[in-house]
């Protein structure tokens, strides 16, 4: 599948720049002589510390390969986390009217590997800069930087869905892994977002919504809706 590994290739950066940093740290240590005794003498314990720190990058990265729905008709959730909001709104960038939502919250311990909710095309990727409050509080939607991915479904001709990635206190850094103009699968991985998030995906006022609220959702691999 396409962009397998992207997610560890990103823990394995954060894995290495830290060794770097540490290596640095440790080698002033040993240069210097009024503290070199010093940083030596901590010099195990910063190394346990980055053991410590890499294992946990290796888990937070981590991107499970999703069991994606044969049926057709149905459309996935775009991420890994609970349902907290599900109403109608409006999404005019895209969709350009009313429509339905489902919010999906991201907590720190959930994959942050983002999967396309339905196959077709990406027709639009934007981003729009805004504040960092916390992804907890749900008019995050609204203020917070975010990424804008709208999809034009080649499972049924004329469907429109957009999908919101939203960044957070913690995650600043929304990294999409597809451009205006390529073909996705259901259940691909499109994007990730590093540490915890939001992310709202925006369908069709006829949408049957199978989610409910409080419910804990699977990206690439749990039902949120399907079609009329």
């Amino acid at each position: 599948m396409k962009h397998k590994g992207k997610a560890t290739q990103a823990a394995l950066k954060l894995i290495f720049w830290t060794l770097v940093g540490l290596l640095c740290v440790m080698v002033i240590g040993i240069a210097s002589i009024l503290v070199g005794h010093f940083l030596t003498g901590i010099g195990g314990i910063l190394f346990g510390l980055w053991m410590v720190f890499s294992l946990f990058c290796l888990w937070f990265f981590r991107d499970p390969d999703p069991n994606v729905p044969s049926d057709t008709n149905v459309i996935v959730a775009p991420a890994h986390g609970k349902v907290d909001v599900i109403d109608e709104t409006a999404e005019p960038e895209f969709l350009g009217g009313p429509c339905r939502r489902i919010s999906i919250f991201l907590s720190v311990i959930e994959v942050h590997v983002q999967k396309a909710p339905v196959a077709g095309r990406i027709a639009f990727l934007q981003r729009t800069p805004g504040q960092f409050m916390s992804a907890l509080k749900q008019e995050s939607a609204d203020h917070n930087e975010n990424v804008l991915i709208g999809f034009e479904s080649g499972e049924r001709p004329g469907e429109k869905i957009s999908v919101r990635l939203i960044a957070g206190v913690l995650a600043r850094r929304i990294v999409p892994w597809i451009g205006v103009g390529d073909e996705v699968a259901r259940g691909e991985r499109i994007s990730l977002i590093q540490f915890g998030s939001r992310v709202d995906i925006y369908l069709p006022a006829t949408a049957q919504i199978r989610a409910k609220l409080g419910d804990t959702v699977r990206g690439g691999e749990t039902i949120i809706a399907v079609r009329s």
